[in-house]
């Protein structure tokens, strides 16, 4: 295997990468590194990425970081199983889709995440918390409209993984702390049925946080 992928559990950054990955069908070796063992800030993973964050690759000796670059790299260095339309304008759809995705539905699942599982009960904010869930059932409501068939854009591509690691972290926020993230049977029935279908895929499976596994 020529081609490393870094990742943390739990990052959807790395998550949205993994499943591009899978979804073209390169081999590759997932390397996890521990954020509680600080393995991002080591020396050999900072000569990699110099900014100590995954998700990263490692290519034939080519390091590149970024989840939107990596995805952008693998495209056009392996271009069997493509992740984006032909179509100029269905390409500029999709890649529109993915940065509504990083940012208005990655700052509500951010920070849904953030009051749930990573703050004690007494240091949590309700009102953060209200904003962020309120913020996050207007993208998926936004999600639904965009559901005319199976997938986001047509055919099963980088709009569906960019988009299902934060709408998944949102529902695993109300797992770990009820009220505080947003369940599945509150989301529209459109991104339910769009949530099963991802989680459906034959490789699906390995790519799912390994500590929630556990």
């Amino acid at each position: 295997m020529s081609l490393t992928f870094y990742f943390g559990s739990g990052s959807p950054y790395a998550w949205k990468v993994w499943l591009a990955l899978e979804h073209k069908g390169i081999p590759f070796e997932a390397k996890r590194l521990s954020f509680d063992n600080d393995d991002t800030k080591t020396p050999a993973f900072l000569a990699i990425n110099p900014r100590g964050r995954v998700p990263a690759i490692l290519d034939d000796g080519f390091a590149l970081w970024e989840s939107s670059a990596i995805i952008e790299y693998i495209e056009e260095r392996y271009p069997d199983r493509p992740l984006l339309p032909k179509d100029i304008k269905a390409r500029a759809t999709v890649r529109r889709m993915v940065n509504e995705a990083d940012n208005y539905l990655a700052a509500a699942s951010n920070e849904l995440v953030e009051q749930a599982v990573y703050l004690t009960p007494a240091e949590r904010d309700p009102d953060k918390s209200a904003a962020a869930k309120k913020q996050m059932l207007e993208e998926l409501d936004r999600l639904a409209k965009c559901l005319t068939g199976s997938y986001l854009a047509g055919e099963l591509g980088l709009a569906d993984y960019a988009a299902y690691p934060y709408v998944r972290m949102a529902q695993r926020a109300e797992e770990r702390a009820a009220g505080f993230g947003v369940a599945r049977a509150a989301m529209p029935e459109k991104v339910q049925a769009w949530l099963g279908r991802i989680e459906a895929l034959p490789y699906y499976a390995r790519t799912i946080p390994p500590h929630w596994k556990a």
